[in-house]
């Protein structure tokens, strides 16, 4: 039996709560939508590195005499997965914290009917360096199937689900329950969770689709 736990958290900042309440409005207008997901992905994200991209202590000088500085340790890997097309929409916050980043696209779509996702787009590396740490973008943790297909990808290239985060807008029991029988050493950050999803497939009440609201379509 694993001794992981599946970790989800749902940051209190006052700031994710009101982009989150600019994203669910149905009547927020498109740009102003994108500048929600943008600054949702940026607080998410700030709070999921937290602690978890390895640093370097060293010394620099400043203008009085030396002083201790710690840096980000550049020799290890960070790597953003965005999911297509809504997992786009956070990108400009995530590489804003994160700008010498590797990104990675991978395109999953969705069948209507069966609610299953099958990829068009992958270019990740054939083999990931296992010390690389993953942060993955996908809005929405609905099903289940797109995040599962996702993780797979990830391990079968040599990825630890422990060095993965996946940044999340609004996340449902059935995508964490099937995340936490396969991956329980993932951790989750997401602005909320909500209890339900239709036979849609959609999070009720979630925020609608975070692709076509993010492109107009």
């Amino acid at each position: 039996m694993s001794s992981f736990q599946l970790r989800i958290y749902v940051p209190p900042h006052p700031l994710v709560k009101h982009w989150l309440g600019v994203a669910r409005d149905a009547d927020t207008p498109g740009p102003l939508f994108r500048s929600a997901m943008e600054e949702l992905g940026r607080w998410l994200t700030y709070e999921a590195i937290r602690e978890w991209i390895p640093t370097m202590d060293t010394t620099v000088n400043t203008p009085l005499g030396p002083a201790p500085a710690t840096f980000i340790n550049p020799e290890v890997p960070t790597v953003i997965v965005p999911i297509l097309r809504a997992g786009l929409a956070l990108m400009p916050g995530i590489q804003a914290l994160l700008p010498l980043a590797s990104v990675y696209h991978v395109g999953f779509v969705r069948n209507e009917e069966t609610l299953e996702a099958s990829c068009y787009l992958n270019k990740l590396p054939a083999q990931l360096d296992p010390a690389t740490r993953v942060i993955i973008s996908e809005p929405m943790l609905a099903t289940g199937g797109t995040i599962m297909a996702m993780m797979d990808e990830l391990t079968q290239r040599g990825i630890d689900p422990a060095v993965v985060r996946i940044i999340s807008i609004v996340a449902a029991p059935p995508a964490l329950q099937k995340l936490a029988a396969a991956y329980p050493a993932v951790t989750i950050y997401t602005a909320m969770i909500d209890e339900e999803v239709n036979e849609h497939g959609f999070i009720v009440p979630g925020l609608g689709d975070a692709g076509d609201r993010t492109f107009g379509t």
